[in-house]
């Protein structure tokens, strides 16, 4: 309790200094006098109801819809994101959206300049783009940086909660087909539930049931969260004519085997939508195969000229979903997106392919 108060309370005079600051930094950035600048706090709409917006500020001729969180985590801003550009819109006057944090991480600026909306941070970045407007300050470290490792409900167990709501994200679930799905205790998927509340990830139906609330701010938030090379990574060469004939090795040998396994990565972004070719194949495996199966394979391991990653997984929940896809098992989309973030070769291009044509709130991948 007495934990939870602290971030509480961190959390409400991040905000405060935010709303006090953003107003100054805006005229230092304009090179506008205080004496220009305007502030309204606490704004409402044109029905006379609360907005869900900070603060309006006139900075010269420049009108901004400003929302300060206090932090710059993908859920955060998402929510931040939607709220600005609401209100903007229904303003009569021309007015620019814009986002204030702490510090806005690389997730949240993709974010923000996809939906054409502005951010500051106090950590002395900024991306203000409008009519006779453009400031662009990056590389400025992070300055809120938390001591000790926060608790996440994206951490490797945890975050099968929110594999099963993004897999069927149509779906209401009770916490107890949570928990049996993702093999977790009731208390456990309790916690992490209620923590996707808090977040406002997640929301309940009439009767209790669980879902998504903002399919794209989940992923967001998970994919800013992930670490792919916390896994265990074992790098090595097989000679082959081709990569995909490495693949249906790998595949057959293991199934053969009787081996837990799944392929990631740019082979199951092949797999999942033909999308380019591919060198590196990946796949997860419960345990690496032992020195005959190795060998029949032909694996060698070494990181020079390496062109398979056998990866032993920190949680098996990456299996959940798996599915056969031309003849190979693969995990979900949802894992292979993951899985792309900082992968080598064209993997941002098949991450960015992958969540349009499968990952959406309507798609059934």
């Amino acid at each position: 309790m007495v934990k939870l108060w602290y971030l509480n309370n961190m959390s409400r005079e991040l905000s405060q200094r935010l709303e006090k600051e953003v107003p100054k930094r805006l005229a230092e950035l304009l090179a506008m006098p205080q004496s220009r600048v305007k502030v309204q706090r606490q704004p409402v709409t044109g029905h006379g109801k609360p907005a869900e917006v900070d603060l309006l500020v006139s900075v010269g001729d420049f009108n901004f819809v400003v929302e300060c969180k206090a932090t710059g985590q993908a859920a955060s801003v998402g929510m931040a994101v939607r709220s600005v550009r609401k209100f903007a819109e229904q303003l009569k006057k021309k007015a620019i959206p814009l986002v204030a944090v702490p510090y806005m991480g690389e997730v949240g600026q993709r974010m923000c300049e996809e939906a054409k909306v502005c951010w500051l941070d106090l950590s002395g970045n900024a991306h203000l783009v409008g009519p006779s407007l453009r400031v662009d300050i990056e590389g400025k470290p992070n300055q809120f940086k938390r001591l000790g490792r926060p608790r996440s409900v994206f951490a490797p167990k945890s975050a099968r909660i929110a594999r099963w709501l993004l897999m069927e994200p149509a779906r209401a679930f009770t916490q107890r087909e949570l928990a049996k799905a993702s093999g977790l205790d009731e208390g456990f998927t309790s916690r992490i539930v209620r923590q996707l509340e808090e977040q406002r990830l997640v929301a309940r139906n009439t009767d209790g049931g669980v879902k998504v609330a903002d399919f794209d701010a989940m992923l967001d938030a998970w994919r800013e969260a992930y670490d792919f090379s916390k896994h265990h990574i074992v790098r090595g060469h097989i000679a082959a004519r081709s990569s995909d004939e490495i693949l249906r090795r790998v595949s057959e040998q293991l199934k053969s085997g009787k081996l837990e396994h799944a392929a990631t990565g740019l082979a199951g972004a092949w797999l999942l939508n033909q999308f380019t070719g591919f060198r590196l194949v990946v796949f997860y495996v419960m345990q690496i195969p032992s020195a005959t199966t190795r060998q029949a394979l032909g694996f060698h391991e070494e990181q020079r000229g390496e062109n398979v990653w056998l990866v032993v997984p920190n949680d098996e929940g990456v299996f959940d979903g798996a599915a056969e896809r031309e003849g190979v098992r693969c995990v979900h989309p949802v894992q292979v997106y993951l899985d792309l973030k900082d992968h080598p070769e064209r993997s941002t291009e098949a991450a960015e392919q992958l969540r349009a044509k499968l990952l959406r709130r309507d798609s059934h991948a």
